[in-house]
């Protein structure tokens, strides 16, 4: 779910040299290359529009060209998986090389450190954050959640979460 601590693994992977895809930027490029403002209302409605239009696995489709691409890595990651489609094509296309991996968070913190977070694209209130999360529902991230390889818990403290991550990246 947003503001689980996502980009915060997505970080601890780049300080280890990891690649990493974040679906989201190239969700960005195409609000910019609409010259549209990068706000959450229209980061989620190009989002979902291009899901309505060409599949709902457009951005997992978009991820793995862009994989294909790079030079051969032992592990990446991509940041970003909201549905079922994506998870499928993700395991179509890259077989058992593709590990989910979900972060949860109980509500009530993850709303806190929405309040406190301050990227671009962010919600700025709490009832926005709610609306993201109903979007984000409507699109099967609790399916994606529910159905991942491996789950790891933040509700501790970031030097807690940060050691899980470092041991999952090592493993």
């Amino acid at each position: 779910m947003p503001f689980s601590g996502k980009s915060e693994a997505v970080e601890i992977a780049k300080r280890n040299d990891i690649p990493v895809i974040r679906i989201g930027d190239m969700i960005w490029d195409e609000v910019k290359s609409r010259n549209l403002e990068l706000s959450d209302e229209n980061v989620g409605k190009i989002a979902n529009d291009m899901r309505k239009k060409h599949g709902k696995d457009i951005w997992a489709r978009r991820t793995i060209e862009k994989i294909k691409k790079m030079k051969t890595e032992d592990i990446l990651v991509v940041d970003g998986v909201r549905n079922d489609e994506e998870v499928e094509t993700f395991k179509q296309n890259l077989a058992k090389d593709f590990i989910l991996v979900a972060v949860e968070v109980p509500d009530k913190l993850r709303y806190q450190r929405a309040m406190n977070r301050n990227r671009q694209d962010d919600a700025l209130d709490l009832e926005k954050v709610k609306l993201r999360d109903k979007r984000e529902i409507g699109w099967g991230i609790d399916r994606v959640i529910a159905s991942a390889d491996i789950v790891i818990s933040n509700k501790g403290s970031l030097e807690e979460f940060q050691r899980k991550i470092n041991n999952l990246f090592k493993r």
